[in-house]
């Protein structure tokens, strides 16, 4: 079911019952009213026919009869009434023609005298038995009768309650009906203009307006989606191509090596440099493959195991092998005092991949320094771990610093140098999956400075 009628339905459903409500008080209460008003007209004309007989005593019951047959004082329809002794004996009855006689049982007499008072219903009539005095002598006056008009105009009321009640449910219906429509215009349109997104289009908004309701939210939400999106194929277009460019190099190198050398018979000494540099550009992409699957591996974070890893164990395994690599490299490394609680030193992570993303920054301050030194801080602070990895190579320029984390990138002084402009992406997105950050930092006087921070298992307990 589409959300508009939904909507519309709820709608209707509350709103019928509240209607519904409204229309079955305003009955009950009619109907209260109706009751209470009649009672109080029997209790008149019983006070009435009281008065009279204790004024007059047996002497008024021929002018009662006279009064009751040809008046019409009260209005009672279907009217009974009759006087009894305190032991239940008849005094005076009237009874309208047409109307049920009036029977008072004993057990009526008896309720009376104790209560004084009474309302109760005989043959769907509503009557009032009282008790009263009469020179020391008690008697009982009993009242009965139909209220044929008040009934009347509550059944009246309830049928235009009824009729008000449908009406309201439709009208209702039909209202909701059109709500929903103008409520969920804006939804349709976004809808329809996200139907008409694809990946060749991304550059495509959803109008959102200047309004700052939910739908208004939802289309702002979508456009910064559809920024991400498109930030995110760019990325992958570039990555895709570049790859496509660094891996096709050597295998033309290879290709061309292969059929130059096999055009003619050659020398075993030329042979052997042919296969040396063929060795080269296999080392060359097997390295580059290698780097490749890295960052791959580091896209799917749950396929990752993760561990308590001890970021000063990582540090100096990264420091011998940086120097293995090449005689020429050096690595400073500096710890800062170590806090008491050994779980504010310790990091939750893969340990292969955080030796990875700080033996990437290492390496890369011993290439690019002008004296192969890289200088390696480690801090703790706030229940967080700061790797710093400092040297004293070219400054990287203010454009270019949110640039060299992109795959393939490589800066305006390093194309000298070999490399795929990997390393400092993968180190990027490896401290991600580690909910840390990298900052940089270059200049001529201090040089250019990295900064890992991670967040210590302690601040996940």
């Amino acid at each position: 079911m589409k959300i508009r009628y939904k909507i519309m339905l709820l709608f209707t459903l509350l709103v019928t019952a509240i209607i519904s409500v409204l229309t079955f008080s305003v009955s009950y209460f009619a109907r209260l009213e109706r009751k209470q008003v009649f009672d109080k007209r029997l209790l008149a004309r019983a006070n009435y026919n009281t008065q009279l007989y204790a004024l007059m005593g047996d002497t008024a019951l021929t002018l009662l009869r006279r009064m009751d047959t040809t008046s019409t004082v009260g209005l009672l329809q279907s009217r009974s009434i009759g006087i009894y002794s305190d032991d239940g004996h008849v005094i005076y009855q009237f009874d309208m023609p047409g109307s049920q006689p009036l029977t008072v049982s004993p057990e009526l007499i008896q309720d009376v005298k104790v209560r004084g008072e009474r309302y109760f219903t005989m043959d769907n009539r509503d009557a009032l038995a009282i008790r009263r005095t009469f020179r020391n002598k008690y008697f009982i006056v009993v009242v009965a009768g139909r209220d044929d008009d008040g009934l009347e105009r509550v059944e009246k009321l309830n049928r235009i309650l009824l009729s008000s009640l449908i009406a309201g449910v439709c009208l209702t219906a039909i209202v909701g009906y059109v709500f929903t429509g103008q409520l969920l215009r804006p939804l349709s349109q976004i809808i329809h203009e996200v139907k008409e997104i694809s990946t060749y289009n991304l550059s495509h908004r959803i109008q959102a307006g200047t309004g700052q309701d939910e739908l208004s939210q939802l289309a702002n939400t979508f456009n910064e989606l559809l920024g991400r999106l498109q930030e995110f194929f760019a990325i992958q277009r570039r990555f895709i191509s570049n790859a496509s460019h660094e891996l096709s190099t050597p295998l033309t190198s290879v290709s061309s090596q292969l059929e130059v050398t096999l055009q003619k018979e050659r020398s075993p000494q030329e042979y052997r440099q042919v296969l040396y540099s063929i060795s080269e550009d296999v080392r060359h992409m097997r390295q580059l493959t290698k780097s490749l699957l890295e960052i791959a591996k580091t896209g799917s974070q749950g396929g990752i195991e993760l561990n308590e890893v001890r970021v000063d164990e990582v540090l100096m395994k990264v420091t011998g092998d940086v120097k293995k690599m090449n005689s020429d490299y050096k690595v400073e490394l500096n710890f800062g005092e170590f806090p008491e609680d050994e779980k504010d030193f310790v990091v939750f992570g893969n340990n292969e991949l955080l030796y990875i993303a700080v033996k990437n920054l290492v390496e890369n301050g011993c290439k690019y320094s002008p004296d192969k030194c890289s200088e390696v801080d480690l801090s703790f602070r706030d229940h967080k771990v700061f790797i710093q990895v400092l040297n004293k190579g070219d400054v990287i320029a203010a454009q270019e610093i949110q640039q060299i984390f992109q795959p393939f990138y490589r800066g305006s002084g390093s194309h000298d140098s070999k490399g795929f402009g990997l390393g400092l992406a993968l180190a990027q997105r490896i401290v991600a999956l580690h909910k840390g950050v990298i900052r940089v930092e270059s200049d001529v006087n201090s040089g250019t400075d990295f900064t890992i921070e991670l967040p210590s298992i302690k601040i996940f307990n």
